[in-house]
């Protein structure tokens, strides 16, 4: 095999399973699309699903831990460019609205298939799994800024993250996350000490 045709190789079926259902379920939700337009759209036989995932659910897991992936990447990068605890902490609303401003954004990948499933299933695991680690890098950051009461200050920015993600998608306000940083500011301002 020459160099060239190894940098042209084709995706495995795995990795086209798995663009074909980020693309999809993203767009129109876990439950309204079907196995076999992801198949089809993938571009692999049904067997090859079944082979490497076992069935849809746990496609659905996989498609969710990608995300999750995807999304605790961008945020570290956001708090890693940043060197004071207060700038660490805003820098998750700087994620976000990096995240809003592209294009195909549809609002959070974790509670549009949440809202799709049973309670107990693999999709609200990995949701759950997802919000923990915001929560618990919300609470590390505002420990580190010397916050009286992390916790409370992570429950508060918490609930601005999330309410700027259902601003982004349901108004198409890409500039909620702006605003959640700047009501976040102040949170943070109010809960920790003066320099």
């Amino acid at each position: 095999m020459t160099t060239a045709s190894r940098g042209t190789a084709k995706p495995s079926a795995r990795e086209r399973l798995l663009a074909a259902a980020n693309e999809l379920f993203y767009a129109e939700g876990v439950q309204t699309v079907g196995i076999d337009r992801v198949i089809e759209h993938a571009g692999v036989a049904k067997a090859s699903l079944y082979n490497t995932f076992g069935g849809k659910e746990q496609l659905i897991g996989a498609y969710l831990e990608s995300r999750h992936s995807r999304m605790t990447g961008r945020i570290t990068r956001a708090v890693e460019r940043h060197n004071t605890p207060r700038e660490r902490l805003l820098a998750i609303f700087d994620a976000q609205r990096e995240l809003f401003a592209e294009p195909g954004f549809h609002g959070c990948a974790f509670a549009s298939a949440s809202a799709e499933t049973r309670p107990g299933s693999l999709v609200e695991q990995a949701s759950d799994t997802y919000r923990g680690w915001i929560r618990d890098l919300l609470t590390d950051l505002a420990r580190q800024a010397g916050a009286a009461d992390p916790g409370t200050l992570a429950r508060q920015l918490h609930l601005l993250y999330d309410g700027a993600t259902q601003a982004a998608r349901m108004d198409r306000d890409p500039s909620s996350a702006a605003t959640a940083r700047t009501a976040a500011s102040a949170l943070v301002d109010a809960a920790t000490p003066l320099s």
